[in-house]
């Protein structure tokens, strides 16, 4: 008999509980919150490098230091030979730490395989002794080359930047 008092007494309580939550006591002229659209991000939108060959003016003008000049020049040149092609827009239309600047995420991948001391140079970063050990493995036989060769130099992070701006 104890268990079935002390079980009604529980089954009144849950039930005393789960009236509090009734909102039939708010007032009407209290408005109600609208569920906010959820907005996609990419929190890796900042690693995405733009091909200067193939980006319209659009996604250009939306990198940070591209005016709309700029893209536009960048446009009128594609597609491009290579990433000094692209500098030498750059440099037609500013400085060079600007062109540098845009480098970091508007570029034209070099080909591991085939490219110059010049064109490895230009990406951004580079240093003396990196332009050597990319032109050292020439040629890669597939990425993971790249990424096991250039990671005996720099960490994982550091390989995982440059690979945006090559291609075999």
């Amino acid at each position: 008999m104890r268990k079935i008092v002390l079980a009604a007494s529980m089954a009144g309580t849950a039930l005393t509980l789960a009236a509090c939550g009734d909102t039939s006591d708010v007032p009407s002229d209290v408005e109600t919150m609208e569920p906010v659209e959820q907005i996609e991000t990419y929190p890796d939108a900042v690693d995405v490098v733009a091909n200067a060959s193939t980006a319209s003016a659009e996604e250009l003008v939306a990198v940070e230091g591209v005016s709309q000049e700029l893209a536009d020049a960048i446009v009128a040149g594609q597609p491009y030979d290579d990433v000094i092609a692209l500098n030498t827009v750059l440099l037609a239309n500013g400085t060079e730490e600007e062109a540098a600047m845009v480098l970091e995420n508007v570029f034209v991948p070099v080909n591991l395989n085939t490219a110059t001391a010049e064109q490895i140079a230009l990406i951004p970063g580079m240093t003396d002794r990196m332009v050597g050990e990319f032109l050292e493995y020439q040629p890669y036989e597939n990425m993971d080359e790249f990424d096991r060769e250039i990671g005996k130099y720099v960490d994982e992070d550091e390989v995982a930047r440059l690979r945006r701006y090559v291609t075999l």
